[in-house]
C-alpha cells in the first residue's frame, strides 16, 4: 500500500455522499452543501432540437458539467437527437436555473429535468 491509500468509493445516491462525509468527521452543517457535488448523474433526454442541445450544453459547461451530442450537432445536418447532460447533481440543478430562463421549449425541458431531480433533493 502507498502512504496515502488512494481509493475509489462509489457514491451513488446523496445518502451514500452524507454517509462517507460524516463519516471524515467534516462540520455537520456543510454535510447538506457538499453531499449534491459528490454525487455525478447522467441524464438521457431524447428528441432534442440540435438549437437547443447546443444551448443546454453551453450553459452545462458554464457550470463545470457536460453534455454529450451527436458528432453533427453543430452543422444542424438532422433536426433532433439524444443528448445526454452528465455532471453532479449540484450542476443540475444549477442548470435547471439557467434555463428556464430561456425561451419556452428550454423552459419546458428545465421543468422535466427539475422533476426528475426532486427525488435526488
Amino acid at each position: 500500500m502507498t502512504e496515502y491509500n488512494p481509493k475509489i468509493i462509489d457514491i451513488k445516491t446523496l445518502d451514500d455522499a452524507k454517509k462517507e462525509i460524516k463519516n471524515i468527521g467534516s462540520d455537520k452543517k456543510s454535510i447538506d452543501i457538499m453531499a449534491p457535488k459528490a454525487v455525478s448523474k447522467t441524464i438521457k433526454l431524447q428528441n432534442v432540437l440540435l438549437q437547443d442541445a447546443i444551448i443546454i450544453k453551453q450553459d452545462m459547461l458554464s457550470i463545470g458539467g457536460e453534455v454529450a451530442v451527436p458528432r453533427d450537432t453543430f452543422a444542424l445536418n438532422k433536426e433532433k437527437a439524444d443528448i445526454l447532460v452528465i455532471g453532479t447533481i449540484s450542476q443540475h440543478i444549477r442548470l435547471v436555473k439557467k434555463l428556464k430562463r430561456h425561451y419556452p421549449r428550454i423552459k419546458k425541458i428545465a421543468t422535466e429535468l427539475d422533476t426528475i431531480l426532486k427525488d435526488f433533493k
